[in-house]
């Protein structure tokens, strides 16, 4: 097998025909789109070989392979778990596979749109699962007609994978992997460009109160998945004089800084102004109950910058503001104080290598059952760290905040060797349509290719918008909104067109090298 492959100039005559037959096929392939989008396709795992992750799910798996089939490719269900679109006949050595996943986050708060009533706006498609990861899986149906129609020829096999539990924890590829081959090499169009050849190791787990609360506390709640900072908390508190005036205080010292001065006579429904201590938290009474709800901004717990987590947001204020008994608000200053950072200092498993960064730790789902509460984390460790090291780690950080900690899940970290001919093939058809200069690299996020043996992750995203397009986004989604994970999720139609195309020319260029 040769070291590296031959480079050969791109042909651009060639990449315009290609380009040229998405932009005819532009409507058809969104409608197709719009198609998945309308399903709500969240994972919810169910003791049913007919529909294992839900109806949701296998209605939307089929509808994939039924526009598959519409587009003249023959496809698989895999136990109503997994599927597949391409030809018939299958050389699984000498073949290409391209995986997506079709399930996708819960909704989260505070749309403007319609999550699953699709919608085209100036070039966007607007609803959850567009951007992650219907559009890019649509596409790549696309990508193979066009090749297809355009009668290029391919020395490798191509084929498209779908998934129905990527978001939840890829129990869809652990049922394929046992029981069905996978072709020579992977690719899996749930990234950034160029190519993705590592990802960090992943582990959930909880952090559980030992003992139940005093009885003030009655509902809390406060996330909605593991891999989304919350953008909402609440906890529902029976009713008190001495907590009544407690909160009356308060919010008439936040009212001060307030420049029409208005009367904080009771406790209303009314958010503490912006530049106080407590920006995101409102205080409402209901009966004989007060509800304290916080607000935060979402973003992927693999890429937590610039998100604000209600779940900290609320710990910090009952901990600091609201009069409970001594174990209730020590238990709430501790874990605002483990929920209060994204890099696991506070959780004593801080850590970083030159491939991968630094580990991610994130607060992500608060719960309550039977007077006790969960502080759930999604934990992204770099590739040079060992996962039970830093689940003992975590044990003891529970252990001195008088706490437990419970791993649920370690997913080892993923590699695919960066000096691989494919891998700098893949990275300069980028940056030759392009004009960039993006190298390779490793990521916190986690796709199929931790999953699957010989796969890295190539696009679709990263790539940048217009500023014309900039200003469209600006007008159409609020700050916080748009992205994957977020809501308003929002595909632009125009970069997944040249994403395509990068994915034809990939492939073509591929023909230069075995696999």
């Amino acid at each position: 097998m040769q070291e590296r492959c031959v480079r050969v100039r791109m042909d651009q005559n060639l990449y315009n025909r290609i380009s040229r037959w998405f932009e005819e096929n532009r409507e058809r392939m969104a409608a197709d789109i719009m198609r998945l989008v309308r399903i709500p396709s969240i994972s919810v795992p169910q003791e049913d070989d007919e529909a294992p992750f839900g109806q949701a799910c296998r209605d939307c798996l089929e509808e994939m392979l039924a526009i598959g089939r519409e587009h003249g490719f023959y496809t698989e269900n895999y136990g109503n778990r997994a599927g597949s679109i391409g030809g018939r006949d299958k050389d699984w050595e000498n073949m290409i596979g391209f995986w997506n996943h079709l399930d996708v986050v819960p909704v989260g708060n505070r749309w403007v749109y319609e999550p699953f009533e699709p919608v085209l706006k100036e070039g966007y498609l607007i609803g959850r699962g567009s951007q992650d990861n219907k559009g890019p899986a649509v596409g790549l149906i696309y990508m193979m007609e066009c090749l297809r129609e355009l009668g290029i020829p391919l020395k490798h096999e191509l084929r498209l994978f779908v998934g129905c539990d990527e978001e939840r924890g890829m129990a869809d590829m652990e049922y394929y992997t046992a029981h069905y081959p996978v072709p020579r090499l992977s690719m899996i169009a749930d990234s950034g460009f160029p190519v993705c050849y590592g990802e960090k190791g992943i582990i959930e787990g909880s952090f559980h109160s030992r003992q139940p609360l005093s009885g003030t506390i009655l509902e809390m709640s406060g996330g909605s998945a593991s891999n989304m900072i919350p953008d909402a908390a609440y906890a529902v508190l029976k009713a008190s004089e001495e907590l009544e005036q407690a909160l009356r205080a308060f919010l008439e010292e936040a009212g001060k800084a307030e420049p029409d001065g208005q009367d904080f006579a009771g406790i209303r429904e009314k958010g503490v102004p912006d530049g106080q201590p407590f920006p995101g938290i409102r205080v409402e009474r209901e009966a004989d109950r007060i509800r304290i709800t916080a607000a935060g901004e979402s973003r992927h717990s693999a890429f937590p910058e610039g998100s604000v987590n209600a779940v900290h947001e609320l710990m910090r204020f009952l901990a600091e503001a609201v009069p409970l008994p001594e174990y209730d608000r020590e238990l709430f200053a501790r874990l605002a104080y483990l929920s209060e950072e994204y890099y696991g200092e506070h959780t004593g498993i801080a850590g970083s290598d030159e491939l991968s960064g630094r580990t991610t730790c994130a607060a992500t789902v608060l719960s309550f059952d039977k007077g006790q509460v969960s502080l759930h984390c999604n934990i992204r460790y770099v590739i040079n760290a060992d996962g039970k090291k830093l689940s003992a780690a975590l044990e003891r950080t529970a252990e001195q905040n008088g706490l437990v900690w419970e791993t649920e899940r370690d997913s080892a970290p993923s590699y695919f060797p960066r000096e691989h001919k494919a891998v700098q093939l893949l990275t300069d058809v980028y940056n030759e349509i392009t004009g960039s200069s993006a190298e390779s690299f490793v990521m916190g996020g986690g796709t199929y290719a931790r999953k699957l043996p010989r796969a890295f992750a190539y696009g679709v995203g990263g790539m940048k918008e217009s500023e014309e397009e900039l200003r469209i986004r600006s007008s159409l989604f609020p700050p916080g909104h748009g992205g994957a994970h977020q809501p308003d999720e929002a595909l632009n139609l125009r970069l997944l067109e040249k994403a395509m195309g990068i994915y034809a020319m990939a492939m073509i260029r591929l023909e230069e090298c075995d696999i």
